[in-house]
């Protein structure tokens, strides 16, 4: 049998570039190339396509070619150029492991709809919902689901400080991991805060702070329903809770480590579950996600966000979680890829 055509593409033009590069190194480590044949297509910082041969820390140089995806369907895949022009590829299937602005936000799955390529992962509306998390919350509060208490600042917005209960979250509306965000703890920090959130977005969310334990739920989608992975607990040594993304982050974040499965209660894990595959159907997805959450003393479970294409790095959440409930890194790729080519029409 002939493999699958698979076109694998990271990297990106945004802050999430570096996490992109290494979860897709984890993608190749697990991919099966006896099933599939995978063409890696890396996206450089400033936005220009390569073919490349894999996501190596060298990828951009050496024999890496421009290469564009064509919008155009009869095409149907990859645009490789050369010296004479062009060569067409063909492609069966697209696994955008991107993150963030450009990945997560409805933008390359817009053109991957226009290509009519299946693709892995959540459409342009699940995806630009739960990439905005004043969207995502509006819509889930009004389903019925519990959501912090927040409020939108534009860029030219003025805010009183003195109107809000300390602490809070002030963050980038549509931005990935940690980046920007920042606990206020009296007002004298509110201004500041707004600012490096505005450096990533002209939208910027305040967050009353809740008090809970922070868990996470990772979800994914079967032809015969939804299942999910071992919920987690992210334990604090310090500070709130952050992925750094230095050169070399394979310990992950700084100041955090992960308790899988969590350690909760039986009754508490199954809310958990249930309420992270309501809130993944609210919210639109498709394939996987990553829902965050908060877990109160009164057992209430609170939305944080959902991540639409979960970091599947070594140190990654997601395929921790999974793997802590029986299914590999590379069952649930083939899962993912499977549910693409023959699942219900988007």
């Amino acid at each position: 049998m002939s493999r699958l055509k698979v076109a694998v593409i990271f990297g990106g033009a945004c802050e999430e570039h570096r996490v992109s590069i290494k979860s897709a190194v984890e993608v190749a480590r697990n991919l099966d190339t006896e099933k599939y044949e995978p063409l890696w297509i890396g996206i450089t910082a400033d936005g220009v396509w390569k073919l490349c041969d894999g996501p190596a820390a060298d990828w951009e140089n050496g024999s890496a070619r421009p290469v564009t995806l064509s919008p155009d369907r009869s095409v149907h895949g990859l645009l490789v150029m050369g010296q004479e022009g062009y060569e067409t590829v063909r492609l069966d299937l697209v696994f955008p492991v991107l993150h963030g602005k450009l990945g997560e936000d409805g933008a390359i799955q817009g053109l991957l709809e226009l290509s009519g390529i299946p693709y892995v992962g959540c459409d342009i509306q699940g995806s630009a919902v739960c990439m905005d998390k004043s969207l995502a919350y509006t819509v889930a509060k009004s389903a019925g689901i519990a959501t912090p208490n927040f409020w939108v600042v534009a860029e030219d917005e003025k805010v009183d400080p003195a109107r809000l209960r300390y602490p809070v979250f002030v963050k980038p509306a549509r931005s990935g991991s940690s980046f920007g965000v920042s606990k206020v703890t009296d007002k004298n920090e509110l201004t500041s805060a707004l600012s490096a959130a505005h450096q990533y977005d002209s939208k910027a969310l305040i967050e009353e702070a809740v008090a809970g334990r922070e868990i996470g739920c990772a979800v994914l989608e079967e032809p015969f329903g939804l299942v999910t992975g071992e919920v987690d607990r992210v334990d604090l040594s310090h500070g709130f809770f952050r992925i750094h993304q230095e050169d070399t982050p394979e310990t992950g974040s700084e100041n955090s480590t992960f308790i899988v499965p969590a350690d909760i209660s039986d009754d508490s894990r199954r809310l958990v579950q249930e309420t992270a595959k309501t809130i993944y159907r609210t919210l639109g997805c498709k394939g996987l996600a990553r829902v965050d959450m908060f877990l109160t003393d009164g057992e209430q479970v609170v939305l944080n966000e959902v991540n639409t294409m979960p970091g599947l790095t070594s140190y990654s959440r997601y395929p921790r979680m999974m793997a802590a409930a029986g299914l590999s890194l590379s069952d649930a790729i083939d899962r993912l890829i499977s549910m693409a080519l023959h699942g219900k029409k988007r």
